[in-house]
């Protein structure tokens, strides 16, 4: 396999698949060389959204190449975490392409990327991509849809990953499947494409009342929208339930993988500082490795959070809205030797829209019916890319700005409001993969007390 084009040397790739095993020559290459090099702070950077390996190196060479000529004398190396997640199409990164048109119809970089990540299940892309194709009428049309989906990307009830889907636990325990696999496909279509019309009104300063969806058709009875603007929804549905596979593998990539290579690290490199770095569910891959760090081991010394998409409440010890539940993470920002750092921006639609309608979806089991759009959802369904730690006592919080020029805390939750650099990008996804800025490299050196 040839070796990615890389900004910065001394860079290594470590590669899990989807149950958290990790590529095992790279790994021990790692283990190797990181003393040999005399490499004294390694950051490692997990991506969220990227399908293939190629993508990833892209944005680490981009992300990575500000480090040396801020830190010239430091003696830093660096890690590149590749795992089998997606990104649609559709979902625009500034400075890397070009996304293709939004709408219901499957494109093929998408059907790829669904192929790629779900091995063995090419027949229910296929239906599901014809469907989106066709946009038969009716209700039946859309169940079955939602049946496929559903098939899609479930889990066998023993495979590894099943567990790690929870961003909040309550007394009964951790969530199963979300309701918008269970629940009626024809109501979650509508509110997603009510969602979405309010995304694109945002984005291009109009009313969002989501129009006639411009294909002359008129309403349909059985929608109370127009088709396509439904079968629109239903792509979102498609979207948000690989989201939902996706989050449930970062979570077990990042325990049962990444957190023992990193304790491996502490016993073959016992002065070398790591720092942890994650972009969307790469932020939720790097948290949930602080759970898989072996006991009594010190040696990650900052994490970084870039847009994370899951719960802002994940390190809580108590909700605000269930003083029994807590967050699934809560006090594994204690296992830091350091701050831990959430960047965000209002600028994230993926985030700040459509997220929490998909939150409050996978967690209540109430009729979608009563869904109201996401901007009255309140903080309970809110994510960290979207207004950072909430609910951690002693968080502090600046803006991106301040937080440059300040000395960060050496310990606990850090808030950075980043919407000074973080605020490119078109629908569905806003702003929330513009994240190769040199402020944010700053932000990772600060964390780190890299200088």
């Amino acid at each position: 396999m040839a070796e990615p084009a890389m900004s910065v040397t001394p860079y290594w790739e470590l590669t899990f698949d989807a149950d958290g095993d990790v590529n095992g020559k790279q790994r021990d290459r790692l283990l190797k060389e990181a003393s040999e090099r005399g490499v004294k702070d390694l950051i490692v950077f997990s991506h969220g959204w990227n399908n293939d390996r190629s993508g990833a190196a892209q944005l680490y060479s981009r992300f990575f190449e500000p480090f040396p000529r801020l830190v010239p004398n430091a003696r830093l190396g660096y890690v590149g975490v590749v795992w089998p997640s997606m990104r649609f199409s559709d979902e625009p990164i500034p400075d890397f392409g070009r996304a293709v048109a939004a709408g219901p119809v499957l494109d093929e970089g998408t059907r790829g990327g669904l192929l790629d990540v779900f091995p063995g299940r090419a027949t229910l892309v296929d239906q599901i991509a014809r469907m989106l194709d066709q946009q038969p009428d009716g209700e039946a049309a859309l169940v079955e849809y939602g049946r496929l989906v559903r098939l899609l990307v479930e889990l066998r009830p023993e495979a590894p990953g099943a567990t790690f889907a929870a961003d909040t636990l309550t007394e009964s325990g951790a969530q199963g499947d979300p309701e918008m696999l269970l629940g009626d496909t024809v109501e979650m279509s509508r509110a997603f494409a009510r969602a979405l019309a309010e995304v694109r009104a945002g984005a291009d300063g109009r009313d969002g009342d989501g129009g006639d969806g411009g294909d002359g058709e008129g309403v349909q009875a059985s929608f109370g929208l127009p088709r396509v603007q439904v079968w629109d929804g239903a792509h979102e549905l498609l979207r948000q339930a690989t989201y939902f596979a996706m989050k449930r593998r970062a979570g077990a990539v990042g325990e049962r993988g990444l957190g023992p290579v990193v304790g491996r690290l502490a016993q073959t490199a016992p002065g070398l500082r790591v720092h942890l770095v994650g972009h969307s569910f790469g932020g939720r891959l790097v948290s949930f490795a602080l759970r898989g760090l072996p006991k009594g081991v010190r040696n990650v010394k900052s994490v970084t959070l870039l847009q994370a998409a899951f719960s802002h409440y994940a390190f809580a010890a108590r909700l605000p809205h269930d003083a029994r539940g807590k967050g699934v993470l809560h006090g594994q920002q204690d296992r830091v030797d350091g701050p831990l750092v959430c960047c965000f921006s209002r600028f994230d639609a993926a985030l700040g829209t459509v997220y929490p309608l998909a939150s409050r979806m996978a967690g209540d089991s109430n009729s979608a019916a009563d869904l109201r759009l996401p901007r009255l959802l309140g903080g309970k369904w809110g994510a960290l890319g979207h207004d950072g730690v909430q609910a951690v006592a002693g968080t502090k919080a600046f803006k991106l700005a301040d937080a440059l020029r300040a000395e960060l805390p050496v310990s606990g939750c850090v808030n950075i409001d980043a919407a000074a650099v973080v605020k490119r990008g078109g629908p569905p996804s806003g702003a929330h993969s513009d994240i190769c800025h040199r402020e944010l490299a700053q932000v990772v050196l600060a964390a780190g007390r890299i200088r």
